[in-house]
């Protein structure tokens, strides 16, 4: 049976935020013809048992190992069998007619191929990492040099963040992010789904970009609203420390050098300074940026990306 939409989740120790996630897939997605895939990175806290005795409808891949967030998705791929392919995060809450209408918008502008949706943080605050434009040495100069963090939203100080579009109208964008992505099942297949050397984060930039060197114009709308908990499975300084690591996965992978090593350059650079910065503040009480201490201690570890150096398997 093909279905409409293949529903893809990862876990990795995210029982209670992924059974959330499930009853908001089956309570709020009607009208369509769907399955969902569930594959857990052997998360040993019961997340798979759970799934298994509470949601019988889904289908379970349960491994043995952590093998990442793309790896995991390229799994949960070749068994789906649905006309599109969605993939959400296990901590996300699926508002009312998200999974219909963004099936709505892939079928009719098909030359999209990529279709993202609204987040907002589970205060209701929007949430904008749902969407973003693609790094630059000019975003990266910003980053190195806290410009982004001075002047947050701003168009040209803090330019991935697209300014301070409020996410409220559709718009072609460059990167739409993993925690809510509808691609056609055609278009997937034709990129070849997620490099999954990406263990997690930049995976959805990669394949982003390729889509658009494909000729496809990703494309976000604000009518498919989810809920998001935002890196429900890693702890802060770990969550930046994968965030690095795959940022500069990227730049290996699709800048050549020099630019390259400039971009990788000022994302050293600006992990040092937020480390500093934090090491002043706390001598004033002040932990605000304290994750980014750990992050620079843990630079050898970020800096080869996942290109040169084989990747550890943290959490999600």
């Amino acid at each position: 049976m093909a279905f409409d939409v293949s529903i893809l989740i990862v876990t990795y120790r995210t029982r209670e935020a992924a059974r959330e996630c499930l009853e908001s897939v089956y309570s709020a997605t009607t009208g369509l013809d769907y399955e969902v895939i569930v594959v857990d990175n052997g998360s040993g806290d019961g997340t798979a048992e759970m799934i298994q005795d509470e949601f019988p409808r889904a289908r379970l891949i349960a491994l043995d190992d952590n093998v990442g967030f793309a790896a995991g998705v390229n799994r949960a791929a070749e068994v789906a069998t649905g006309e599109h392919l969605l993939l959400l995060n296990p901590d996300t809450v699926v508002h009312e007619g998200a999974v219909e209408n963004l099936v709505a918008l892939a079928r009719s502008r098909p030359e999209h191929g990529l279709y993202g949706g609204r987040t907002v943080l589970p205060d209701g605050t929007l949430d904008p990492g749902s969407c973003y434009a693609h790094p630059t040495l000019w975003s990266l100069f910003c980053f190195g040099t806290m410009l982004t963090a001075a002047f947050k939203g701003s168009p040209l100080f803090d330019p991935e963040s697209l300014g301070r579009w409020q996410r409220d109208s559709i718009r072609e964008v460059d990167i739409v992010t993993g925690c809510v992505l509808l691609v056609t099942r055609r278009v997937w297949d034709e990129l070849g789904g997620f490099d999954a050397r990406f263990f997690v984060y930049a995976e959805d930039a990669d394949l982003t970009l390729r889509a658009v060197q494909a000729g496809y114009r990703p494309v976000f709308t604000p009518d498919a609203e989810v809920t998001h908990a935002v890196g429900g499975s890693a702890a802060k300084p770990e969550r930046l420390v994968l965030l690095l690591q795959g940022k500069v996965t990227f730049l290996r992978k699709h800048w050549r050098p020099p630019r390259r090593e400039a971009g990788v350059a000022f994302l050293l650079l600006g992990a040092g300074t937020r480390a500093l910065v934090a090491r002043v503040l706390a001598r004033r009480g002040s932990a605000r940026l304290e994750a980014w201490r750990g992050v620079w201690a843990a630079r050898r570890r970020w800096l080869p990306g996942y290109l040169d150096a084989p990747p550890s398997r943290p959490g999600r």
